[in-house]
């Protein structure tokens, strides 16, 4: 199930995605994505139900999407996003291999949906893209074991943790430079986790004009979901809504001979396995 936050008519809802078009889910009981995850699987569980066995006429209509406009399918209580955790983007970005996970925040001011513009700060010169598989915690918890991961993840998204390589580089400290407004697009669903198999096997690609700048593979991650969910966990309580975004593959802008930087008038996409795709252009503040 592909669950998504809509507006129509300066309303906004929350709705699952049948085919090209969108089902309000008003009137199975839930007024939110974050509602839904509240439910848990039984919420899950409910709304297949209900769009299986309504009886002819009580369904709303399917929306086609070009009606509609997708927001960022929650608003994430806390991003956690871990640096460095593809051998070869650590390898480009000239940095040693971590040995334990290094978490950085975004800031949750950060976050936009899909087909909103990223937004090129006037005190930045060097914004950069970086394709990254998240997943969205359901039932929180504190020192959750590894083995126990999978009853805290209710599903998964595309994550695009943009930077601002000369503010983020002038410190050891990341989360400025990555917490812009406009600097962390989700979307354009959040995939429950019964969809996905093995989250450890997912395509990453990203492209700018139909050019394919990342192309990689959720397997080539240093550190795992379970791992990434006990430390953080060993640390912190998660909860409800937070997201975790695992990383992103070689082939960002840093590490391209010449360098290369995000500029307006370009469109990032970002593809990733059973996920959809996430696209956004860029415009100048």
């Amino acid at each position: 199930m592909k669950l998504v936050t809509f507006q129509q008519n300066h309303e906004t809802a929350a709705g699952v995605l049948r085919g090209d078009g969108v089902v309000n889910l008003k009137a199975a009981g839930f007024q939110s994505v974050a509602e839904v995850i509240a439910a848990g699987t039984q919420g899950v569980a409910r709304i297949a139900k209900w769009l299986s066995s309504a009886p002819a006429g009580a369904l709303p209509e399917i929306v086609p999407l070009e009606r509609v406009r997708l927001l960022a399918p929650i608003q994430p209580p806390r991003v956690f996003c871990v640096g460095l955790n593809y051998r070869d983007h650590a390898v480009e970005s000239k940095m040693e291999i971590p040995k334990v996970p290094t978490i950085f925040l975004k800031l949750p001011t950060a976050v936009i949906g899909p087909g909103e513009p990223i937004r090129l700060p006037v005190n930045s010169q060097q914004v950069d893209y970086e394709a990254e598989f998240a997943l969205v915690i359901g039932r929180g918890g504190f020192r959750i074991k590894p083995e126990e991961w999978r009853g805290h993840v209710f599903g998964y998204l595309i994550l695009n943790d943009v930077s601002a390589r000369d503010v983020q580089l002038a410190t050891t400290q990341w989360t400025l430079g990555k917490s812009f407004p406009s600097f962390c697009p989700i979307g354009p669903a959040i995939t429950t986790a019964d969809e996905i198999a093995d989250p450890h096997a997912l395509q990453v690609q990203l492209s700018i004009g139909g050019v394919q700048l990342q192309n990689s593979n959720t397997r080539e991650l240093i550190f795992r979901i379970p791992e990434l969910i006990a430390y953080i966990s060993s640390i912190t309580p998660l909860q409800e809504g937070d997201i975790i975004s695992t990383g992103t593959p070689a082939g960002v802008g840093l590490g391209q001979k010449p360098q290369r930087w995000l500029q307006p008038g370009e469109t990032v996409t970002i593809s990733i396995s059973g996920l959809g795709q996430l696209s956004n252009p860029v415009l100048a503040e």
